[in-house]
C-alpha cells in the first residue's frame, strides 16, 4: 500500500472514533435531559437527514476539489455541530449538523480509494478501511460508555478553570467537549493526506444543474446489472447496521437490563464481530466472486430474529459476534464491486454520493419507522423482530433478482465480471 493509504486510515480512524463516541454522549444527553425514547432513537434519522438531501452537491464537491481538504473542512463542520450541542441546541438538531460534516465526508474518504490505489488492491484497501472503522467503532461506543459514566465523567467535571464558566456541567457535556478535540486531531491528519494527482472535476456554473446529474447517475448503477445488486446490498445492509446500534442499546436495556455505558458495550462486540469478517473477506474475496456473498445477509437477517431468545449476556456476546462477522464478509466485496462499477460509471466521488444517497435513505427510513413504532409503544423485541424478517426478506429479494440477471442478460452480466476479473489481475 502507498504511503498515504496509512494517513487517510489514521484520519478515517480518528473521525469515526468521535462519531461513535458522539452518538452514545448524545443518546445519554437526551437521557438526562428527560427526553423520550423515540427522540434516542430518532438521532440515526437525523445524522443520516444531510446524507439524503445533499446527496446530488457533495459527489460533485469531493469530485471538484483535492479530497484531503474535503475531509478536512468536512471535521471542521462536526466540531461546529458539537459546539451547537454544548450551547444548548437541540441535541437532535446538532447531531444533524454533524451528520452533514459526515455527508460531506464520505465521498471524499472512500473516493480517493480508487484514485490513489489501483483496481487490484481496492477489495484489500476496503478490507482496512472497513476493518479500521469497525475498530473504530468499537473503541468508539466503549469510549462514549465510559466518558459519561460516573467515574471518567467524575474526573472530567472535576477541572476547574479560574474566572471562567464554561458551562460544562453534565458528564455527557464533558464527554462532547474531549470528543471536539478528537474531531481537531482528525483534521490535522487530513492536512497530511497527499495530493493523487488525478485531474479534478469542476463543478458547473449553475449548482443546481447538479440534481439532475445526480440522477442521470443514481439511475445509470441502478441499470448496470451488476452495480444495481451490489448497491441494492450495501444499502440494505447499512440501514439496517445503521439503526441496529441503536437497537442494540434499547435491546440491552430491556433483556440484559443495562445501563447506556453497559450497552454500548455490546454495540462494540458486534463491531468486532464485523471487522473480523472484512478482514476476512479482504484476504479471501475477489471482486468477480462478490455476489457470491449474498445467502449471508439472509443468514444474518435470520440471526437478528434470534436475538429475542437471548437473555444472557455470555451466550449474546458469541452470538453478536457472529451476527456482525456475516455482515462485514457480506459488505466488504460488495461495497468493492460497487466502487468499481461506480468508477467505472461516472467517477468515484460521484458514484459514492449515490451509494451514500440510497443507503443513507434506507437508514432514515428504518430509523423514522422504528422511532415511530416506538412512539406506539413497540417493544424492542418486536422492532428486532421486524428488522430481522425485512433483512431476510429483502436479501432474499435482490438474491432472486440477481439469479434472473444471470438468465436474462447472460452475456452483459458474464462481460462485466470479465471487466472485473480483468481489473483485478492488471491493476
Amino acid at each position: 500500500m502507498k504511503r498515504g493509504f496509512y494517513t487517510i486510515m489514521a484520519a478515517q480512524f480518528f473521525s469515526s472514533l468521535a462519531d461513535n463516541a458522539l452518538f452514545v454522549a448524545a443518546v445519554e444527553l437526551i437521557r438526562a435531559a428527560g427526553g423520550a425514547e423515540w427522540q434516542r432513537a430518532a438521532l440515526v434519522p437525523m445524522f443520516a437527514l444531510f446524507y439524503v438531501v445533499l446527496a446530488p452537491f457533495v459527489g460533485a464537491f469531493a469530485d471538484a476539489r483535492p479530497k484531503g481538504r474535503v475531509m478536512f473542512f468536512s471535521n471542521a463542520i462536526k466540531v461546529v455541530g458539537c459546539v451547537m450541542m454544548l450551547a444548548g441546541l437541540h441535541p437532535l438538531l446538532a447531531y444533524a449538523i454533524v451528520g452533514l460534516g459526515a455527508a460531506a465526508y464520505s465521498p471524499a474518504k472512500y473516493g480517493i480509494l480508487t484514485e490513489l490505489l489501483p483496481t487490484s488492491q481496492l477489495v484489500k484497501a476496503n478490507g482496512w478501511i472497513e476493518g479500521l472503522t469497525i475498530a473504530s467503532i468499537i473503541l468508539g461506543v466503549l469510549l462514549g460508555g465510559q466518558l459519561v459514566g460516573h467515574k471518567v465523567s467524575g474526573i472530567l467535571l472535576s477541572f476547574d478553570f479560574p474566572l471562567i464558566d464554561t458551562g460544562i456541567d453534565t458528564p455527557p457535556e464533558a464527554a462532547i467537549t474531549v470528543l471536539v478535540f478528537i474531531y481537531a486531531l482528525a483534521a490535522w491528519f487530513n492536512t497530511r493526506i497527499p495530493l493523487t494527482g488525478v485531474a479534478m472535476r469542476p463543478m458547473p456554473a449553475q449548482k443546481f444543474e447538479l440534481l439532475s446529474d445526480f440522477w442521470q447517475c443514481n439511475n445509470r448503477l441502478w441499470r448496470d446489472k451488476l452495480g444495481q445488486i451490489s448497491l441494492a446490498t450495501t444499502t440494505l445492509f447499512w440501514g439496517v447496521s445503521g439503526n441496529l446500534r441503536y437497537i442494540i442499546l434499547a435491546w440491552s436495556a430491556a433483556a440484559l437490563g443495562y445501563s447506556t455505558t453497559q450497552a454500548s458495550s455490546l454495540v462494540g462486540v458486534v463491531a468486532i464481530g464485523t471487522a473480523v469478517g472484512a478482514v476476512m473477506a479482504s484476504m479471501r474475496m475477489r471482486l468477480d466472486q462478490a455476489t457470491s456473498v449474498m445467502p449471508m445477509g439472509i443468514a444474518m437477517g435470520l440471526l437478528v430474529i434470534a436475538m429475542n431468545f437471548i437473555h444472557n449476556v455470555w451466550v449474546a456476546a458469541p452470538f453478536l459476534i457472529l451476527l456482525g462477522g456475516l455482515g462485514g464478509f457480506l459488505v466488504v466485496p460488495m461495497n468493492a464491486l460497487l466502487q468499481h462499477r461506480g468508477h467505472n460509471l461516472m467517477g468515484a466521488g460521484r458514484s459514492i454520493a449515490v451509494q451514500n444517497f440510497n443507503e443513507q435513505a434506507c437508514i432514515l427510513g428504518l430509523g423514522a419507522f422504528y422511532s415511530f413504532s416506538t412512539g406506539l409503544g413497540l417493544s424492542a423485541f418486536g422492532a428486532i423482530t421486524v428488522f430481522g424478517i425485512v433483512v431476510a426478506g429483502m436479501m432474499w429479494l435482490i438474491q432472486r433478482w440477481h439469479r434472473r440477471n444471470c438468465v436474462v442478460h447472460r452475456d452483459e452480466v458474464e462481460h462485466l465480471l470479465a471487466i472485473a476479473r480483468n481489473d483485478n489481475l492488471h491493476g
